[in-house]
């Protein structure tokens, strides 16, 4: 078995230093002409630069993190697709892990990942701003997809601020600086056209009792449907589950039996849709002649329910490659934050509204 050509026979063969010929293969000055002749001298001796020893100097492990809540769910399946195909191409490693959509089980990750020095995490995040403070903190360049982190409820959030403002004041001092947002870049869907559209066609069908079905991060869902759907808002009509299948199909159960006289529904994601189909199903609702269905994800199954299901089509694979590509833009720039557009594809799920 031959042995492997190094740097130092590079450097040789070309008559010049280690150093020269690192420079030129790193992209660094060098004249024309001494350029010209380590490139070909590599490439002849079919150079190969160390992986291992060039991350090794630059202190960090050659890898990307990638954090999703569910293996399982056929859209994080897809985002995941898009990264690596990504990363393959650009000729790095990916360290893959599943959240569970559990903050606490994301920081432990979070944490495991900064020991392996893996400096570069593209992340479905499940928990709060706080959650990823630490990473921020040691420099690890994040960016987030799909969506971003939550955030305390505001009310709340107000409340304890200005007690505590109102304490501060009392003892003559200023107000405590508010937290800022995190200033992270993110690759995510225009949920808010998405939702107006769905809701948009379902008033053209003459639904006038349209609910939302959400789950965890789907906060900016939630508000672009009581945005579509005006003022007031029937917050019986925006209903969450917790994450899991059967807190989505108890969700969803327990909207038909509540409210009666819900005509459509819009699903915030493919595991809340299913729970949704499965409910109608149960509770003899025939769709689309009882209750209209627009499902967020457009999943392979979709089209093979009994009728096909109305979907917001959200590019989940093109989400995963474009976060790649931004986290990869770590060395110059702070890269900006990209929205996607979303499609509704019309199938045989929704009808219009009966007469009672």
């Amino acid at each position: 078995m031959s042995r492997r050509v190094t740097i130092k026979d590079v450097a040789e063969a070309a008559g010049v230093g280690v150093a020269t010929v690192s420079r030129v293969l790193s992209g660094g000055s060098a004249s024309p002409a001494t350029r010209e002749r380590v490139l070909a001298v590599a490439a002849q001796l079919d150079y190969r630069p160390s992986a291992l020893g060039r991350n090794l100097r630059q202190r960090r492990t050659g890898a990307m993190g990638l954090l999703v809540p569910d293996l399982t769910d056929t859209f994080y399946g897809q985002l995941s697709e898009g990264v690596l195909a990504c990363a393959r191409a650009a000729g790095e490693p990916v360290v893959l892990g599943s959240t569970g959509g559990d903050p606490e089980q994301e920081a432990e990750l979070i944490g495991m990942l900064l020991e392996q020095s893996v400096d570069r995490l593209i992340a479905v995040p499940s928990g709060d701003a706080e959650t990823w403070s630490p990473a921020l903190r040691a420099g690890m360049t994040v960016v987030f997809a799909d969506r971003l982190p939550t955030e305390p409820a505001a009310e709340e959030e107000d409340g304890a601020a200005r007690a505590a403002d109102d304490l501060l004041l009392l003892d003559g001092l200023p107000p405590a600086p508010r937290p800022r947002p995190l200033d992270v870049p993110s690759v995510v869907a225009d949920d808010r056209a998405g939702i107006r559209t769905a809701v948009r066609y379902l008033r053209g069908l003459g639904h006038r009792r349209v609910a939302f079905l959400g789950g965890p991060g789907h906060d900016r869902r939630a508000a672009a449907f009581r945005e579509a759907v005006g003022e007031p808002v029937d917050e019986e009509l925006v209903v969450f589950g917790t994450g899991s299948r059967d807190s989505a199909y108890a969700a969803a159960s327990g909207l038909f039996q509540s409210r009666p006289d819900v005509s459509a529904v819009i699903a915030g994601g493919n595991v809340l849709g299913e729970a949704a189909v499965l409910a109608a199903r149960e509770l003899d609702l025939r769709v689309p002649r009882d209750v209209s269905l627009i499902m967020y994800d457009d999943v392979p199954w979709a089209e093979l329910c009994s009728p096909p299901l109305t979907v917001i089509a959200q590019p989940g694979r093109d989400m995963g490659y474009r976060a790649a590509e931004l986290v990869l833009r770590s060395g110059g720039r702070r890269p900006r934050g990209v929205v996607l557009p979303t499609e509704l594809i019309v199938r045989g799920s929704c009808g219009p509204r009966r007469s009672p």
